[in-house]
């Protein structure tokens, strides 16, 4: 049964898309079942590392065509130094992924470049460039505790859920790595930010076997590993700021991929006219785990706080109604009954967790649309479209921005620009501060009423070549509506410079197609999270094992 997308005008909205989880088309979770299924092994090749835990070690995941090499370098810094900052210029760790298998010459001239990031030099050999800091008060915990014998606490292992955390993953031809269209065809690394996310993914790897090698050298006659279920829910932290919201404006084709690709997935389960009693069963389990996921989610900002307290309300609705109506999975379009149902009585978050819920369990009909999720498009102008057409495709995709009163102050509050010190973007007060004029062009209400003022004093028979002569400071505009209209999900529907915006949301959303989990806003502006808690340890993917690992709950009983 075909079912209808939800509209652009729905999904497009910050409110929502700040309200995103991660699903089975996030791209970890669809990276490591790719591995699984190719049968990618993953090897500690190198490891020299002192007792102390300083040194250097390579870890290759192999693919049956590629290798790729994660090179880490583990410093003893001085703890004045740690800072979590962009400004920061040392750290614990740093990495790169290197194409291949690296000799000791790569790995000798990886070592006077990698550990200084940014001020580094880099060949087209290395793929990702990355750095953590430790969460040292757990790590120190993780280490005393493994070397007398003993498992970590699960309350400190809940609160923290990871030994480092990045604080920057660079690829795509940053820094003089490798640019994109290196890996773009090959499998496993063709979809969005696969490399980078192999990288965090073999990084967390690193950091289990450098907590448990340190713990070994303190006490080799009381040593313990850390158990299986500890190791699996400790993930990768990563502190997110701004530099990364940009980014759902400046990529509107592929953003769209990604959009369509998830409303298309809700869209074929909402369409399922029947159900299978196995699927079912699989969907009250889930949304059990989603429920002690979620109680377990805590974070000290009050506004994130306020929504997770809800959140958890709406999940026991949401249980209730599947506990009080037994038949429900026996009625006609049932994932669509309860889907809609959820979207009339419950909040936004609870909404959007329940679509990841639904795909969740419907890999066999959407796993498919992973796949679709990159673009090798990029926008174009149409020269030939006449100025009639342009006033329509306003009116069909612009509506929200025409409505926006500029007027208002409030409407035009912030600006968004680059700074020139770190070339980071910032979010600045266009009323408080200096540097509207180097303003980025994310003022979309501006520019499309000034386009439609313009539409509307010009020729309809006009071409847009005519417009733009007369007018070439819309040339950006035009091409911005001209590849909306075919894509429709490329554009956030909301004023991204108004008093009310929270770039916190643009996060989210981004976050979330990476797969990120247990959002910890720590302002407006960033933001914590883990990466791959709960994902299978290298020696599981090889086996096949514990692929489900969507909302992890800690661990009950370690032994």
């Amino acid at each position: 049964m075909d079912f209808p997308l939800r509209p652009p005008e729905q999904v497009m909205r910050l409110a929502r898309m700040g309200s995103f989880f991660a699903t089975r088309l996030s791209f970890m979770p669809s990276l490591l079942r790719h591995m699984a299924a190719e049968d990618w092994r993953i090897e500690r090749t190198r490891w020299d590392i002192d007792a102390d835990g300083f040194g250097r070690a390579v870890f290759c995941a192999k693919s049956p065509e590629w290798t790729y090499s994660l090179v880490a370098f583990s410093n003893d810094l001085d703890p004045k130094l740690r800072s979590d900052r962009v400004i920061a210029e040392a750290w614990d760790a740093t990495f790169v992924l290197f194409d291949g298998e690296p000799s000791v010459a790569d790995l000798d001239r990886l070592a006077q470049n990698a550990p200084h990031q940014e001020a580094g030099r880099y060949l087209p050999s290395e793929l990702v460039l990355s750095r953590a800091n430790k969460s040292v008060r757990f790590f120190s915990h993780v280490v005393e505790h493994l070397a007398s014998g003993r498992q970590p606490d699960l309350d400190l292992l809940g609160s923290v859920g990871y030994l480092m955390r990045t604080t920057a993953v660079y690829g795509n031809g940053k820094f003089g790595l490798a640019d994109r269209a290196k890996i773009a065809q090959r499998p496993g690394l063709s979809g969005p930010f696969r490399a980078e996310l192999l990288t965090v993914y073999l990084i967390r790897a690193f950091t289990h076997e450098l907590v448990e090698h340190i713990a070994r050298s303190r006490s080799p006659e009381s040593f313990v590993l850390l158990h299986p279920d500890s190791k699996r829910h400790l993930g990768i932290g990563n502190a997110t700021g701004l530099g990364m919201a940009p980014f759902l404006v400046s990529h509107p084709i592929l953003i769209h991929n990604w959009m369509h690709a998830r409303e298309t997935a809700l869209a074929r389960v909402r369409g399922q006219v029947q159900t299978e009693p196995e699927r079912l069963e699989n969907f009250r389990n889930l949304l059990n785990r989603s429920r002690q996921h979620v109680a377990e989610w805590s974070v000290p900002d009050a506004r994130q706080s306020a929504r997770i307290n809800e959140l958890r309300q709406d999940l026991d609705t949401l249980h209730s109604w599947l506990e009080t109506d037994a038949d429900w999975g026996a009625q006609p379009s049932p994932w669509n009954w309860l889907y809609r149902r959820a979207e009339s009585k419950l909040s936004l978050e609870a909404q959007e967790l329940a679509v990841s819920l639904l795909l969740e369990i419907h890999g066999d009909l959407v796993d498919e649309l992973a796949e679709t999720m990159s673009t090798e498009d990029h926008e174009r102008l149409d020269p030939a479209m006449s100025v009639r057409v342009l006033k329509q495709l306003v009116q069909q995709h612009y509506a929200w921005a025409l409505e926006i009163d500029l007027a208002q102050s409030e409407s035009q509050q912030h600006f968004w620009y680059v700074s020139e010190e770190k070339l980071e973007p910032r979010f600045g007060d266009r009323f408080q501060e200096e540097g509207a004029d180097k303003e980025m062009p994310h003022a979309l209400a501006q520019d499309f009423q000034h386009l439609w003022h313009l539409l509307e004093n010009s020729n309809p028979e006009d071409s847009t070549a005519d417009l733009l002569f007369r007018h070439p400071e819309l040339r950006r505009t035009i091409r911005r509506l001209q590849t909306v209209s075919q894509y429709p999900y490329a554009e956030i529907q909301d004023n991204l410079v108004a008093e009310d915006c929270l770039p916190i949301d643009l996060l989210r959303c981004k976050l979330s197609f990476f797969g990120a989990a247990k959002f910890d806003p720590k302002s407006d502006l960033w933001t914590r999270i883990t990466l791959y808690q709960g994902a299978p340890l290298p020696e599981e993917l090889q086996r096949k094992q514990n692929l489900d690992w969507s909302f992890p709950v800690l661990p009950q009983e370690v032994p």
